[in-house]
């Protein structure tokens, strides 16, 4: 009996150390990022030479980052449709596109109509027009859309109003529209266009009043300030004349002290005199 419950224990034992190491989370191994195809990296190897930079996004992420605007650019042949297309076979890797300042055009969007990876395109400062945005309508991870400088008008936004991960779309010095852009809110609810012309509007509008507000107060204050200055004023110049008027009549009582003391003491002098006189004369009386 002794044996079986010993034997019984050791089976309990075992049954839940199994359950423990069943229940346990598996570690999980960090990803590797997937390799290059020999396509891809031949694409590199050509944006690198026309003068692109291309950096990976992280150790473990193979998605590239490339940007033409810092590459040098010759006034007879500039950085533009040419280098962008070499950008072409990397639709699956590429995360970011930097085209800042370039002469790509229109033809140049066409080449990246096939980059399903993108996430952030910089355009600003380019020669692109709404007939080149067209041609993004189909990036769908898209979320980051610079397009500050450019030609583009309340058509070109509004044909990527389905790019539903769209978070941010840069519009400075473009001719979109308040009107455009209220359009475009209406179909993507999901995306920021900056400067939200109707926000800045409503800025502005609240900060006039603000500032309106602030120079009314400061009026106020300048004017009750200016009421506290003149009654100083008025209470100091009272207090002056009081106290001149105080120091004229001390001053005025003291020589009236003065004249009264000296006319006791003349008065004094005649009377001693005059008590000195006839006891003169008494004494001349009394030798008669």
């Amino acid at each position: 009996m002794r044996r079986f419950a010993l034997l019984c224990t050791l089976l309990a034992a075992v049954s839940s150390s199994t359950l423990l190491a069943q229940d346990k989370p598996k570690e999980e191994k960090p990803k590797e990022a997937a390799k290059l195809t020999q396509a891809e990296s031949d694409a590199i190897a050509a944006v690198k030479k026309a003068g692109g930079a291309v950096l990976q996004v992280a150790q473990n992420d193979n998605r590239l980052d490339i940007a033409f605007h810092l590459a040098d650019s010759k006034p007879d042949d500039p950085i533009g449709d040419k280098q962008v297309a070499l950008v072409k076979p990397l639709g699956n890797v590429i995360y970011s596109l930097n085209l800042r300042g370039t002469a790509v055009t229109d033809k140049g969007l066409e080449e990246l109509k096939d980059l399903k990876s993108l996430v952030r395109l910089h355009l600003e400062r380019t020669k692109i027009t709404d007939a080149g945005l067209a041609h993004l309508a189909g990036l769908e991870n898209l979320e980051y859309l610079n397009l500050w400088g450019t030609e583009v008008t309340d058509a070109g936004v509004q044909s990527l109003a389905g790019l539903k991960k769209l978070k941010r779309i840069y519009v400075w010095q473009t001719k979109v529209t308040e009107e455009g852009q209220a359009k475009f809110k209406a179909a993507n609810t999901t995306a920021q266009l900056e400067p939200d012309i109707a926000l800045e509007k409503k800025r502005a509008a609240l900060e006039a009043v603000r500032k309106a507000e602030a120079e009314v107060k400061a009026k106020e204050e300048e004017a009750k300030k200016k009421i506290e200055d003149e009654k100083k004023k008025a209470e100091e110049a009272k207090k002056k004349a009081e106290e001149e008027a105080k120091k004229k009549a001390d001053e005025e009582a003291k020589k009236k002290a003065e004249e009264d003391k000296k006319k006791a003491d003349e008065d004094k002098k005649k009377a001693e005199d005059k008590k000195d006189e006839k006891k003169s004369e008494e004494k001349k009386e009394d030798k008669k």
